[in-house]
């Protein structure tokens, strides 16, 4: 099972049943009948978890579409069938449920503190709804009450991008004043807490695209997100409800947060929850190991070497950076490496030795992240490890990028935000940055020149990869071109010849220019070198690159998608987004 009923759904579920069974279908309840008592308003609000959170797999997959994936084809967004005339209708419905909600959360008969409680869910949901929906189109129209089908306003044109987010920010502003104050420990439930994370997310991901984004000509406007992002973040470290996982077990304590059934509530705020109790699973081991299943997402050089070596220097400030091998460009780096791919002598829980699986990995670079060590899961859909969808770590860095972008960071803001993310991360000094990276401003960002901003931005691909989180990185900063960059592999020094990449001397991997004839040794895995898909940067060695002879060409259309052809038919006063 690839989609997650929360425990707190489960239990409303049942617990709301027999006082339902007393009652007329539904369909036949008035609203008065159907939100008659507190525990009505909780038994449908439970429902927006249910059809709204993000499963496990919506978000260890939500990288695919980015620059630091390669993957078995090239992004959908490249390809011919991204168009309109094969989008998908856009979905209303759970707009339709929390407005209609939010309609009839008005019988006196229950607390006025309950009432306002159960509406802070909706209008958090709301807002995450709205939310996703600008991400992907831009301008969408904004409706704060239920439709009918005669309604005039029905087929409107879409609202102005800032209707939208001012509503969206009014409606967290709300759940941030009425959501409950105290923490959620099981991490499944809305809380102040959860709804300031998401302002975070929103205002910063708002504000930086605005400032970048100058075609929009809203960048007078960008601070005054940037402010706010800066204000949810801080009233979230302040509250002193959460802080960084840290057992002080580098190697193992950032890895600890997605593989674990009970999420780690020190940091998570909000997570989706999977156990063997409730039969909840997902398929993550078998998303990344199996050759057919998934995307054989694939981790490429070039973001690889963004990791820091352990004691604080730029791992691409050596030299021959690009020409050392895997197993020792492994070594004495930023710990979150080892806990994000398969590095020198990972083994299962059996014990069994786990190099990176080369009939799996195009680039030799294979995830870890969400793996639980049972290797027997590889085989079956049943992980229980709790997946995060909002955590601490990502209101440290919100909170940094901010206050970069407004020009405020200080000392104190890095020793709060990035100093101890990378501590937990073993790395032993973490200085103020006082001069930029010439390797992020020639691979990643060219335009900027702020030491500091590079280094939060660096900070957010290590701490967040793979979190669902990059392509909307991407989109806010302006920088799609990043998504055509080659899909780097590891460094090979000649071609048909057996290397023991995993660093222990066992044989594992040969790149080989035609499949071997005269036997195979067992436990080798062939890499074809074809110069078509798979190409040397020297020929006959060199840096591998797949997908090497396959064109992505970036459009600033793709910054937003195509509104189907199917919903312009319906509404012709919804028009199109730029370029589609």
């Amino acid at each position: 099972m690839r989609y997650l009923l929360f425990s707190v759904v489960a239990l409303g579920l049942l617990t709301g049943c027999s006082k339902f069974l007393n009652k007329p279908p539904f369909a036949q309840l008035t609203p008065g009948e159907a939100f008659n008592t507190a525990s009505d308003l909780q038994l449908y609000t439970n429902s927006f978890y249910v059809s709204m959170m993000p499963s496990a797999d919506n978000i260890f997959t939500g990288d695919n579409n980015s620059d630091y994936i390669a993957g078995n084809n090239i992004p959908a967004l490249f390809q011919s069938s991204n168009n309109p005339n094969n989008q998908g209708s856009w979905a209303w419905t759970e707009l339709r449920n929390i407005n209609y909600f939010l309609a009839n959360d008005n019988n006196p008969n229950i607390a006025a503190a309950a009432r306002a409680q159960y509406a802070a869910v909706a209008k958090f949901f709301r807002a995450w709804f709205y939310f996703t929906k600008v991400e992907a189109y831009g301008d969408v129209p904004w409706y704060g009450y239920t439709l009918s089908t005669s309604d005039s306003s029905l087929y409107k044109p879409r609202d102005s991008r800032v209707l939208v987010m001012d509503s969206i920010i009014a409606d967290l502003d709300y759940a941030i004043a009425n959501a409950p104050t105290a923490k959620d420990a099981t991490c499944s439930q809305v809380t102040k807490w959860t709804a300031l994370a998401l302002k975070s997310r929103v205002c910063l991901f708002e504000g930086t695209y605005r400032k970048y984004h100058t075609e929009l000509n809203l960048t007078g406007t960008a601070n005054d997100l940037l402010n706010q992002c800066v204000d949810a973040s801080n009233q979230l470290i302040a509250g002193g409800q959460y802080k960084l996982h840290n057992t002080h077990n580098p190697t193992t304590d950032y890895r600890s947060l997605f593989i674990t059934e009970v999420p780690s509530a020190d940091e998570i705020i909000l997570a989706a929850v999977y156990s063997t109790t409730l039969k909840r699973y997902h398929d993550a081991n078998q998303y990344f190991t199996s050759l057919t299943l998934g995307n054989r997402s694939s981790p490429v050089k070039t973001f690889m070497d963004t990791y820091l070596n352990l004691d604080g220097t730029r791992f691409t400030d050596q030299p021959s950076y690009d020409t050392i091998v895997f197993f020792n460009e492994t070594k004495n780096r930023d710990y979150r490496m080892q806990q994000t791919v398969r590095c020198n002598g990972y083994k299962r829980s059996d014990g069994t030795p786990a190099p990176p699986d080369y009939s799996f990995s195009y680039t030799g670079y294979q995830i870890l992240k969400y793996l639980e060590d049972d290797k027997t899961l590889d085989l079956k859909s049943l992980n229980t490890s709790s997946i995060p969808i909002f955590r601490y770590a990502e209101v440290l860095l919100n909170y940094a990028e901010a206050k970069a972008e407004l020009g405020t960071f200080t000392t104190a803001d890095w020793n709060l935000t990035i100093a101890p993310l990378r501590a937990r991360a073993g790395i032993t000094n973490a200085p103020y940055p006082t001069t930029a990276d010439a390797y992020l401003q020639q691979n990643y960002f060219p335009g900027i020149s702020d030491p500091v901003l590079l280094e939060i931005r660096r900070e957010r691909g290590v701490e967040l990869f793979c979190e669902g989180l990059r392509f909307q990185d991407i989109c806010r900063w302006k920088l799609g071109t990043m998504m055509t960059l080659p899909y780097k592999g590891v460094y090979v020094p000649q071609l048909n010849t057996v290397y023991a990449m995993n660093g222990d001397g066992v044989p594992d991997v040969s790149f080989v220019t035609a499949p071997p004839t005269g036997g195979t040794i067992k436990g080798v895995a062939y890499y074809l070198v074809d110069n078509n898909l798979v190409k040397l940067s020297q020929g006959d060695h060199g840096t591998l690159t797949w997908l090497a002879s396959t064109p992505r060409v970036w459009d600033d259309k793709y910054y937003l998608q195509p509104i189907a052809t199917s919903d312009i038919v319906l509404n012709p006063n919804l028009a199109q987004n730029p370029g589609w």
